[in-house]
């Protein structure tokens, strides 16, 4: 769990990079007395639609006081629920829990600052409570909040992120938001791990990225965002820093076969869509919901 960040040692700049498509040229056709006066051209094909992008930026993202995080709806969600904040299992006030740990409606006055489309600190957030948090099987924590979305929305004209209640897709484009660092990473899914171990943790079908989202810590519990839909596919929570094997901040892809592989430098996420079926009416945590797989306590 590279991705928290304690004690940090300056601001990270972000450099955008711009690049500028020619356009090629067209050589005109020599003149030929022998060609006929008018010559027939077959209609221009219509280029393949290109996918609807969506403008990502800060709005809606936080930071804590070690990680990043969002807040964030469900689909059924309603403006008058009290709000939630996801970020890591790890980045927990109060540790990391131990594999097997759950946690459940935890009391926490854990403070956040809220984020507006261009990253500037526009309130600070309160929970009320850890709805549910844990390192098994994926590495995610859920505050409410003491207010509403509607509130949220009223105050500070900011909406909530929603969940895609739906796996994401091999190959999509995806940002990674950090609303500790102010950083935005694009990169694309580059695949899914079946079993990805990091020292006691072993967490499922975990999303793996293409290497230029190269996250550092203070990235962790920062949403990765689909651009075709705008909504949350995965949270941000680890990445290989040195090729061990297995160890912490050195996680280990292990397939259906047991086989080991390590990938130095490449980083992962948790999906969310599974958070999805365990929050019901009022956006409480219910995990005795049907379809909801988040491990129990």
């Amino acid at each position: 769990m590279k991705k928290s960040y304690v004690g940090a040692l300056g601001a990270v700049c972000a450099l955008l990079l711009a690049a500028a498509g020619a356009v090629p040229a067209v050589a005109a056709q020599p003149s030929d007395s022998k060609a006929p006066a008018a010559a027939v051209t077959a209609p221009a094909k219509a280029a393949p639609a290109q996918p609807t992008v969506k403008a990502v930026n800060f709005a809606g993202t936080v930071a804590l006081s070690n990680c990043s995080g969002s807040v964030i709806r469900t689909p059924s969600s309603q403006p008058n629920d009290p709000a939630l904040v996801l970020s890591n299992g790890h980045c927990l006030e109060s540790g990391f829990p131990a594999a097997g740990e759950v946690i459940t409606d935890q009391p926490s006055s854990r403070s956040f600052s809220l984020l507006n489309a261009s990253g500037s600190k526009v309130a600070t957030l309160r929970a009320t409570k850890v709805s549910y948090a844990t390192m098994t099987d994926t590495d995610i924590s859920i505050y409410q909040l003491s207010t509403t979305y509607a509130k949220i929305q009223s105050s500070y004209g900011i909406s909530a992120l929603t969940l895609n209640d739906a796996h994401p897709t091999q190959g999509s484009a995806i940002k990674v938001v950090s609303g500790y660092w102010k950083r935005t990473y694009s990169c694309n899914v580059d695949g899914f791990v079946y079993r990805l171990k990091e020292g006691d943790w072993t967490w499922k079908d975990s999303v793996r990225y293409t290497s230029s989202c190269n996250t550092i810590g203070g990235t962790s519990g920062s949403p990765v965002i689909d651009t075709t839909t705008g909504k949350v596919v995965a949270v941000n929570n680890t990445g290989n820093e040195d090729g061990e094997r297995c160890t912490d901040n050195n996680p280990c892809e292990v397939d259906q076969n047991g086989n080991v592989t390590v990938h130095q430098g490449i980083n992962y996420a948790q999906e969310t869509y599974i958070i999805v079926p365990c929050i019901g009416a009022g956006n409480k945590i219910d995990l005795t919901r049907a379809g909801c797989t988040l491990p129990k306590p």
